[in-house]
């Protein structure tokens, strides 16, 4: 089956723990449309680029499963439907990276990327 990494950002006025269980809600929904859930993640309240729906916050939350496309489809019809999810990012990958996304990882385990003042 493809594997998918799924990315949603909920409301800001929802509690923590009611965001954790919009994640396992949705991955339920995959599990019951034959999918299996590999892992999941709440990345926490974040401010947004720009205001969603006269929202500036928003609970992020994380599902990376292992699905047919259409458990994928009905987890999106149904979280679309859902009146605290405000948006909702679906990408296709060849491959789920191991350990934990970039977003948990502590910033000093990425520093190994250039900065951009360092001379090539």
């Amino acid at each position: 089956m493809p594997l998918y990494e799924h990315v949603f950002i909920a409301r800001q006025d929802i509690s923590g723990p009611q965001a954790e269980s919009l994640i396992e809600h949705l991955g339920q929904i995959i599990t019951d449309n034959g999918g299996t859930v590999v892992g999941t993640e709440y990345w926490g309240l974040k401010t947004l680029a720009y205001k969603i729906n006269k929202n500036r916050k928003g609970h992020y939350g994380f599902i990376r499963s292992d699905a047919p496309a259409a458990a994928v489809h009905e987890m999106e019809r149904l979280a679309r439907l859902h009146e605290d999810i405000m948006r909702i990012l679906t990408v296709r990958v060849d491959s789920h990276g191991e350990g934990p996304s970039a977003m948990m990882q502590p910033k000093s385990s990425r520093d190994d990327r250039r900065r951009r003042d360092d001379a090539a």
